[in-house]
């Protein structure tokens, strides 16, 4: 409830159009709303600029069900990240404009019509193993007003791909580079832009990679400047990330 809410609740109030308890009601969700198993940030997008996002893994079919069925009545665009599609199924069923990705396993609920930028953020991903995590900071991106420029299967091994693709990064504000095995596209595209590059290592890869530590270890380690690194497999951190910087 912003600003422009609260005095139309109060002006409501004035003309007895909603009864002071009603009012009392809706007051005492301002902070936050009681789930029981959930505490839901009404404020965060007050706060932060952004609404809170539901992080769905580890939560349960009815859990991710009644937080979006909440959530849905404040007329703010969803986003829930690590869904299942049985997840999905069931908010589907209360919330008909509910979308799934299968890649990203988003589901998205576009409620407010938010205009996209005029820049845009690339998303690129060294192959196409990596696509789950490069999707799911793309989703992120656009669910937040941002256009997004997706280049995949250009890593090192055929470098001449990304070559080939480098107008188009070098357009967006911002760049999104997700690599698995040994990390090391970020390095390569931060030497070759004048733009900030947010690294995301993926767990992609045989032994030696170790679920990912490789690649995180390799990108924290780059001798490119401008290169930042968000955890593994963190495509959301890094579409957030992304979506700030591309609308300073």
């Amino acid at each position: 409830m912003d600003s422009t809410e609260i005095k139309a609740l109060l002006h409501d109030v004035k003309n007895d159009n909603v009864s002071i308890d009603e009012a009392v009601g809706r007051f005492a969700e301002l902070p936050y709303k009681e789930l029981g198993f959930a505490k839901i940030d009404n404020h965060r997008e007050i706060r932060v600029g952004y609404p809170e996002i539901i992080y769905c893994q580890g939560k349960t079919v009815s859990q991710v069900r009644d937080i979006v069925g909440f959530m849905n009545t404040k007329n703010n665009s969803i986003l829930g990240t690590r869904a299942t599609r049985e997840m999905y199924e069931a908010v589907k069923e209360i919330c008909g404009e509910a979308e799934y990705n299968e890649l990203a396993r988003t589901i998205t609920v576009r409620k407010k019509d938010i205009p996209l930028t005029d820049s845009y953020i690339a998303v690129v991903t060294a192959g196409t193993s990596d696509m789950p995590v490069s999707e799911e900071a793309a989703v992120t991106a656009e669910i937040f007003g941002n256009r997004v420029e997706r280049i995949n299967d250009v890593g090192v091994a055929g470098i001449h791909r990304l070559f080939s693709k480098l107008e188009v990064i070098r357009g967006a504000k911002v760049i999104i580079a997700v690599a698995g095995m040994e990390g090391a596209l970020p390095s390569v595209i931060g030497g070759l832009v004048d733009k900030p590059v947010i690294a995301v290592p993926t767990s992609v890869g045989y032994g030696a990679s170790f679920g990912g530590i490789t690649a995180l270890l390799s990108m924290l380690n780059s001798c490119a400047s401008g290169t930042s690194v968000v955890n593994i497999d963190n495509g959301f951190g890094a579409g957030y990330m992304a979506s700030m910087i591309n609308k300073l």
